[in-house]
């Protein structure tokens, strides 16, 4: 970060608009001076008031309070850093509530990523993130015994040395970096099949509206009344090539059969649909760090926000078919980096643009 002789004006915002949903970090000053109290405008003080009072915004915009990142330093000023987060269909609504807030009156800029400089922003704010750490306490975490379902459990993890690394962004759709340090870094490939297919999906089949809603079905399902498994067309394991009988042969297998459609039920169609894509984005993630020559696998994106069935299904995967050669790991902030990134942005843009 640039330090300034005078800091940008506030309010600091840094903004990733994505293709389901607008991510929105909000610098909240905490060591204003009585001057700097004295010479602030209403508006600005309505903004902070507003912003911080409220953990939801209309129908659907939220504060994700838990992720709230207290007495951080960015550019010599003491504050609270908050998440916010709201679909991108209700751009407009925001757009609205700046003009009623009488946003455009303030002499500030708002840095907004979603362009071709996305990923910059979603690698510098990861790397920034994980170095200031969450509150005290590590932002990446890994599943410790991750195919034993009794003995799987969280633990914090040292993101110290971080490369080189394969960043998995899952969002609307999929990007899979291979970087090498915070300004070397290729998209070695991704996939349209992330969580707006989920989601899209689960739409169309289960008649859900909400991405919550979807994964509190997927919750209650049973994904094997959906899926074909190994065991289902050999018996058992396919031992000749290491497959369990678990495994899955066929996403959606069963569902060629009249009989099995009748008898499933909606949860199981979005559990299944969740199997479905969390494993695609784990078998081309192991391609890729295997063709990389990458051990330390990074998820991220919204798509892991309140999804810990995907995000140890991850962890499994990358265990189980690398032979504890990958581990999988995961940052408490999810999607939120492409926004903290173009808050740098901004924060290093000099007085005079």
């Amino acid at each position: 970060c640039v330090f300034f002789l005078s800091s940008p004006a506030f309010p600091w915002f840094g903004m990733d608009i994505g293709g389901t949903l607008v991510k929105l970090v909000y610098f909240e000053p905490v060591d204003i001076t009585a001057e700097e109290e004295q010479e602030e405008v209403e508006n600005l003080k309505s903004i902070r008031r507003y912003l911080t009072s409220n953990v939801a915004y209309g129908k659907t915009g939220v504060r994700d309070v838990h992720l709230e990142l207290r007495n951080m330093t960015m550019c010599g000023r003491t504050g609270n850093l908050h998440f916010i987060r709201f679909p991108t269909q209700a751009m407009p609504r925001f757009i609205q509530m700046g003009r009623d807030k009488n946003f455009s009156s303030l002499h500030t800029m708002l840095c907004a990523t979603g362009d071709d400089r996305s990923l910059d922003c979603l690698i510098r704010g990861l790397l920034f993130i994980d170095r200031v750490n969450f509150n005290g306490h590590p932002e990446c975490y890994y599943f410790q015994n991750p195919s034993d379902t009794d003995s799987c459990v969280k633990r914090p993890c040292n993101l110290d040395n971080p490369f080189p690394m394969l960043l998995v962004n899952i969002g609307s759709g999929v990007s899979i970096l291979a970087v090498y340090s915070e300004n070397d870094y290729k998209r070695v490939t991704g996939t349209s099949l992330g969580g707006g297919t989920f989601l899209g999906l689960c739409c169309l089949l289960t008649g859900c509206e909400t991405f919550e809603e979807a994964l509190e079905m997927a919750s209650k399902g049973d994904s094997t009344s959906v899926d074909k498994l190994v065991k289902d067309i050999y018996g058992g394991d396919y031992e000749r090539f290491g497959l369990q009988g678990s495994a899955v042969a066929s996403s959606f297998g069963h569902m060629m059969c009249k009989d099995k459609r009748d008898s499933i039920s909606k949860e199981d169609l979005a559990r299944a649909t969740l199997v479905t894509i969390t494993n695609n984005i784990g078998s081309i993630a192991r391609m890729c760090a295997v063709n990389e020559k990458i051990e330390r696998v990074v998820f991220v994106g919204n798509f892991l926000r309140i999804n810990t069935l995907s995000t140890k299904l991850l962890a499994y995967a990358m265990d189980f078919w690398s032979k504890g050669q990958l581990k999988a790991l995961f940052l408490e902030h999810e999607g939120y980096f492409g926004a903290v990134g173009a808050l740098m942005e901004l924060l290093n843009t000099t007085e005079d643009l």
